[in-house]
């Protein structure tokens, strides 16, 4: 239920990078193109990217821990980009998918979406009950 979640979070994210022009990421939604093509499109392409931020990120994190420490968290902004970057280039190979235009266009809306993951991590949170 949590991966559902976190999918549905991420496609929102995503969907709303693609409203700003300036970060240059858009979404290709599969033939013919209609609006419940496009929202299809977005759940498959944040599935794809939380399965990217799960595996290949966590492999990063841990490979890459001295250089977390040494820039004290400033490189995950390039991994995060980096991740987006990867998640473009697996759906590239249809005619439909996530376009990113370059790595720091993917670092911009890599902040976004983490922006947008955070806000509603907190709102839907279980919180605690007290006593």
């Amino acid at each position: 239920m949590r991966f559902f979640i976190r999918v549905i979070v991420n496609a929102f994210a995503i969907w709303v990078v693609t409203l700003m022009p300036f970060l240059m990421t858009t979404v290709i939604a599969f033939p013919p193109g209609e609006t419940l093509q496009l929202v299809l499109t977005l759940l498959i392409v944040a599935a794809v990217f939380a399965l990217v931020n799960s595996i290949i990120g966590t492999v990063i994190k841990v490979v890459a821990f001295p250089i977390y420490i040494l820039t004290l968290g400033l490189i995950s902004f390039l991994v995060n980009g980096l991740l987006l970057l990867i998640t473009a280039w697996f759906t590239h190979w249809w005619n439909w998918g996530l376009r990113v235009e370059d790595l720091w266009h993917g670092i911009l809306a890599a902040i976004v979406i983490s922006l947008i993951n955070w806000v509603f991590g907190i709102i839907l949170r279980p919180q605690m009950k007290k006593r």
